[in-house]
């Protein structure tokens, strides 16, 4: 078996598509991936790994006329050239049998490849957690048990069209958690980072030494409402939980939070009296991604017809009002409005108090410090349930004084932003719910003085 690059294999997809003239257009997104991982537990090192991956997805289009298209798309992890073929015969074969497509739009044209299309492919290995494991070492020699895990991937994309597109792309994404335990008590940090060169350990682990020593003290609260200080982690989970719920016509055919009562969506409507900013910016610094679209199936948020179309900044919310949802090219034209499509991060902005002087300006309250098993109660008011985990802190005349007893909550990330009476500075942080999915963020703390603690939970 002979291994081709991903260069190669864009090129020679689109040159069997061409040659079979089976379909009208022919999309090929080739994803090369290394992913290294590090766990340690017990205050020893325990598991590390390394593994590269292809997936190359073949989408081709048969046009029936100017306004009917039906799409087939195959994926395959195999990297032998020589599967090739049938994959794209496979692809073509599901295009003539598939529906008509909903989202259908001429695709984008273009010629010449990007400057570095054919530089080598950046890759990753056990060594990008050399520091990282000289620093945790330290930590290791204290009385405090630690248990966390790191894991980074490099992924680079490469989407050719048959209408001359090509774009590429060399995504990063690092994080770390730990988890440090004293007795009973167990708090929880965690960081994102691209490339491993700027965590910072040392920090992490004076935190969570702070957190379980307020933990020495213990207090049983009974559920209800409760004025709560939700530090970066814990609104970056409920915020991207918004974020992927914009979509824009789901909305319009009132299906969604953001439909408007009477027909509509709540575009204008303001939301926070707050001035907060909810955004997307594949440029953002230190959360950079990719900058284009790169879908291999349609969905609600991307159109396998926009491939190669460039994705800018986007203020869903802005000054505290909803400013944007998401549409592909189709849906913006059917529904009269621009296209806008999510860059893979998301930040909110418009705070300037730090956590500490929140703390102290707190009379009686909760520091919620990480979210966990969120689910959807009703989709349409945009209700979550879940539960606190490894640190839910007792505030008392402007200290924290103990750690209280774990909860489910119930509260919708728009109810939220409704009832927020502060917004501290923002933050890059590390979602704990959303992390395996959602690395990018930046948020501030916010105050919510009413945060509803439903029940009482026994989770651990």
């Amino acid at each position: 078996m002979s291994i081709v690059s991903a260069q190669e294999i864009v090129d020679l997809a689109l040159q069997m598509a061409a040659t079979s003239g089976r379909c009208d257009e022919t999309i090929v997104i080739v994803t090369d991936s290394a992913d290294a991982s590090l766990r340690w537990a017990g205050n020893s090192m325990t598991t590390n790994g390394v593994a590269t991956s292809r997936t190359t997805a073949v989408i081709s289009i048969v046009r029936q006329g100017d306004h009917i298209a039906r799409v087939g798309a195959q994926s395959s992890s195999v990297v032998d050239p020589a599967a090739l073929a049938d994959l794209v015969a496979a692809s073509e074969y599901a295009a003539h049998t598939a529906p008509e497509a909903g989202d259908s739009a001429p695709l984008l044209t273009d010629s010449g490849e990007p400057a570095d299309w054919g530089d080598p492919i950046p890759d990753t290995g056990a060594a990008v957690f050399a520091e990282l494991a000289r620093e945790l070492t330290v930590g290791f020699g204290r009385s405090d048990r630690l248990y966390g895990f790191a894991h980074h991937v490099v992924e680079t994309t490469f989407v050719g069209t048959s209408t001359g597109v090509r774009r590429r792309f060399t995504q990063p994404t690092g994080s770390v958690e730990i988890n440090a335990k004293r007795g009973d008590a167990s708090a929880w940090a965690g960081v994102s980072t691209p490339w491993f060169a700027d965590v910072p350990v040392q920090a992490m682990l004076s935190d969570l030494s702070m957190r379980l020593g307020w933990a020495q003290r213990t207090v049983e609260l009974p559920a209800g409402r409760y004025e709560t200080l939700m530090p970066p982690s814990t609104v970056a989970d409920m915020m991207i939980y918004l974020g992927w719920s914009m979509e824009g016509r789901g909305a319009q055919e009132g299906r969604t939070a953001l439909s408007a009562p009477g027909g509509g969506t709540r575009v204008g409507e303001r939301l926070s009296e707050l001035p907060l900013t909810l955004y997307s910016d594949p440029s953002a610094s230190g959360l950079e991604c990719a900058p284009f679209v790169h879908a291999a199936s349609s969905s609600e948020r991307a159109s396998v017809f926009d491939n190669g179309m460039g994705i800018d900044r986007v203020d869903w919310i802005r000054d505290g009002a909803v400013n944007s949802l998401v549409y592909s090219r189709a849906a913006a034209a059917e529904f009269g409005t621009t296209p806008a499509v999510p860059a893979d991060n998301l930040l909110m902005n418009g705070g300037s108090a730090d956590l500490a002087d929140m703390v102290a300006r707190t009379e009686r309250g909760l520091l919620l410090t990480t979210l966990w098993y969120i689910r959807t109660v009703d989709p349409t008011t945009l209700l979550l349930t879940g539960l606190t985990r490894d640190g839910v802190y007792l505030i008392e005349d402007g200290e924290v004084t103990a750690a209280v007893n774990n909860f489910r909550f119930n509260e919708s990330p728009l109810d939220l932003l409704r009832r927020a009476a502060e917004a501290g500075v923002a933050e890059q942080t590390l979602p704990r719910e959303w992390g395996d999915w959602a690395t990018r963020a930046v948020m501030p703390t916010l105050r919510i003085p009413d945060f509803h603690m439903s029940s009482v939970s026994q989770a651990q």
